[in-house]
């Protein structure tokens, strides 16, 4: 499949500060990928470069094979036939919910227009609203109206940055499913910019962890949080905690929690000390294991606890346990490693 969207070694600097360093991706016609990280990582810059509100310092972007982008040369926003969602909405307030839907459509028939909006209206549950003013709506269903408004003329690229910042945790994530629905059907190939991973997991085929303006890992969610490329990607997607040990002969790692075999790099020999990768779900809580940890706070989740726990040696864990499981701070209980696979990395160099 053809590349829709390619940034080719893309830094930007602003003010004389190096704010995108040497980013690299490429998106087919329907991939939706999500830029994901820490506030002031340099993602939304990014999305910029994109759109054409910024120019590069260095690579080039392109869009369906043909550069848009470089240092030289920068093709308008409207040149580019990008579809475009920041975080100042620019609704226009004179303009009903339905006339602003629709604005990007105009050169399109009345039906086809009137059966979209109707169709995106739905999607955001805002038909009720269809003739009022974006005065007349909260925050959360202003971002709403900007987002179909950008989805509607079903644009070949959509940038999205942060659209569903305004909403509650559980509305976050049951839009990001719908919004994934529609632009996979219509084959739109967007890119989202977040700093919520969850929101990021459920709309993204690719997500690109950035962090001090690189891009440290494109990948797979499920790729992202089993096999982490470095310690921030290890630290920033999903819970975890790194367990200190060091290498024994023939595959074998000495922790706090006993040996564990595993297969190991060549470059890390017996005696190198390392830190093992332990996320919550590795730790099981079993009452007959010898390795005993104090609970240091639990978060009541429901069907589970997540416990904060400390061993004997001071290192800390966190165990997801079923909550029919209830200890409270200061008890202790048995814990058992239960790794499937191995993420290590070498203290020494952070490899």
């Amino acid at each position: 499949m053809e590349s829709q969207l390619t940034l080719e070694g893309v830094s930007v600097d602003l003010g004389g500060q190096r704010i995108v360093d040497d980013v690299s991706f490429t998106l087919a016609e329907g991939d939706v990928a999500c830029l994901l990280g820490p506030s002031g990582c340099g993602k939304t810059t990014i999305l910029r470069a994109i759109a054409g509100f910024q120019a590069p310092s260095a690579g080039r972007v392109c869009i369906a094979g043909k550069a848009v982008a470089t240092p030289e040369r920068q093709a308008t926003p409207e040149e580019r036939r990008i579809g475009m969602v920041f975080q100042d909405l620019a609704l226009f307030p004179h303009m009903t919910v339905r006339s602003n839907v629709a604005f990007g459509m105009r050169r399109q028939g009345k039906k086809a227009v009137g059966a979209r909006v109707d169709e995106l209206l739905e999607l955001v549950a805002l038909e009720p609203y269809a003739d009022s003013y974006p005065h007349e709506l909260s925050g959360g269903q202003q971002q709403r109206v900007a987002l179909i408004r950008a989805m509607a003329p079903r644009p070949p690229v959509l940038l999205l940055d942060e659209p569903f910042s305004s909403q509650d945790t559980e509305r976050r994530v049951q839009l990001a499913h719908e919004v994934r629905e529609i632009l996979k059907r219509d084959g739109i190939t967007a890119v989202l910019v977040t700093h919520d991973q969850y929101e990021a997991f459920a709309i993204a085929d690719r997500i690109g962890v950035i962090a001090g303006g690189r891009l440290r890992q494109w990948a797979s969610a499920y790729d992202l949080y089993h096999t982490p490329a470095d310690r921030f990607v290890a630290h920033f997607i999903g819970e975890g905690v790194f367990l200190c040990g060091n290498t024994l002969e023939d595959n074998v790692i000495q922790t706090e929690l006993g040996t564990i075999r595993g297969e190991l790099s060549e470059d890390m020999a017996p005696g190198t000390l390392i830190e093992l990768l332990v996320r919550p779900d590795d730790i099981l809580h079993d009452d007959a294991s010898p390795n005993r940890a104090t609970v240091l706070a639990r978060d009541f989740r429901g069907a589970d606890h997540l416990y904060t726990l400390r061993m004997p040696g001071n290192t800390r864990l966190l165990c997801l346990a079923p909550s029919h499981h209830d200890h409270a701070v200061g008890e202790e209980f048995g814990v058992r490693l239960r790794l499937d696979h191995l993420v290590l990395f070498d203290r020494e160099i952070g490899a």
